[in-house]
């Protein structure tokens, strides 16, 4: 799995001009499954997204976490996070998950989050969607669970 996070001051999907979730500050996470990924992954990315200090403290050190700091999660699928540009001009998405397996594991993702106690909202899956944010810094992270920066 592959995870691009936003800390945001607030940020909402749209799905055909229809709100299908908002936050204040917090996270935006965008979320791309790859064929091989499992639940393991995702046990992963919950843990480390919901430990990750990219909050500012009270002196602008970014020493908190998304709970400690009483933000909440935007949770947007993106299978274009595995697409591959290293050959030709289109994108090939050979890497990512099929839609029955992709949407399962965001599911679980998304359950595994709400056991956290930290406010989760979403987009909808497979659907074109609208994203706006206001960027907080800017801060963008990319995690993958499989692989080492």
């Amino acid at each position: 799995m592959r995870i691009v996070i936003q800390r945001v001051k607030q940020a909402r999907v749209e799905v055909q001009g229809q709100v299908t979730g908002a936050i204040g500050p917090g996270l935006l996470v965008l979320l791309g499954i790859a064929k091989t990924d499992s639940e393991s992954d995702a046990d992963y990315l919950v843990d480390k997204v919901l430990g990750l200090r990219i909050f500012s403290d009270d002196v602008g050190k970014m020493n908190r976490s998304i709970r400690e700091a009483g933000g909440s999660l935007l949770l947007v699928s993106q299978f274009t996070l595995y697409g591959d540009c290293r050959k030709g001009r289109r994108p090939s998405f050979d890497l990512a998950a099929g839609p029955r397996e992709a949407m399962r594991l965001y599911e679980y993702f998304l359950s595994e989050w709400r056991k956290t106690g930290v406010p989760v909202e979403t987009g909808e899956f497979q659907a074109l969607m609208q994203v706006h944010l206001v960027n907080d810094g800017p801060v963008t992270i990319v995690c993958d669970s499989r692989t080492a920066p």
